[in-house]
């Protein structure tokens, strides 16, 4: 990640509770409300540097986002890796519950995967290392702090990953406007890795072959997809009220 910070009340907020130890310092501007006095005095009772910054600062860093008054310089986050997942595999076992997404380019679609991604439960979430968007503070301040609760893992091969998930006895369930049966009759239980493509291409042609099988989401009106990160939720949703039954 070539910005290291985090801005946004609800994504700092988080990052003081889960990762406080990376935070090295937090800039605030504008008149302090509630909210932000609470990340203030938080900061400050864990011994993380607070300054007063300018407007036009926080505007500059985190190029004219909403960043709310607050911003946290953190130290890098390592990046989870091949590694990282397989060892999370094997400790989870028939528990392990993954979103891939295959070549998810827009921030905001990452972001609202990720905070989707926390609130069912996820175990970990997949993308390719390339043609994919990384762990930015725009990422980070849509996730509203998901980025900093479920692991983000990068790998170099995805269809080489999913081919070692399928011999974990992972199932890998594809989404796709013209898959084979409705996701509403698509068995989401057990070891489960639930697949979504990229923005306007869907999955590409590898990642689909190495799917056990294919959902589609029904669609009802003149509109024939919906956004990745909207679908994801769906998804995510529907396999969580699955596990749960």
């Amino acid at each position: 990640m070539s910005k290291n910070f985090v801005y946004g009340f609800h994504a700092i907020e988080t990052l003081l509770k889960e990762q406080a130890q990376s935070v090295e310092k937090l800039l605030v501007c504008g008149r302090e409300n509630r909210r932000t006095g609470e990340v203030v005095r938080r900061s400050e009772a864990l011994g993380i540097p607070v300054e007063r910054a300018r407007q036009a600062e926080l505007d500059r860093l985190s190029d004219n986002a909403n960043h709310q008054g607050l911003l946290a310089w953190v130290r890098p986050q390592a990046v989870r890796n091949e590694a990282f997942l397989k060892d999370l595999v094997l400790a989870e076992g028939s528990r392990i519950f993954l979103l891939v997404l295959d070549e998810i380019q827009d921030p905001h679609n990452l972001g609202a995967c990720l905070r989707s991604a926390d609130g069912a439960g996820v175990s970990a979430v997949l993308t390719p290392r390339r043609r994919c968007a990384g762990l930015t503070p725009a990422v980070r301040k849509v996730a509203s702090g998901a980025a900093e609760t479920v692991p983000l893992v990068q790998v170099g091969n995805l269809a080489r990953m999913l081919r070692w998930l399928a011999e974990q006895d992972v199932r890998i369930i594809g989404l796709s406007g013209d898959g084979g049966q409705s996701l509403y009759d698509t068995a989401l239980t057990g070891p489960l890795a639930l697949v979504l493509g990229g923005e306007g291409k869907g999955l590409r042609r590898l990642t689909r072959d190495h799917c056990e099988a294919l959902a589609t989401l029904p669609m009802r009106g003149a509109i024939d997809s919906l956004n990745v990160s909207v679908a994801a939720g769906i998804c995510l949703y529907e396999a969580l009220r699955q596990r749960n039954s």
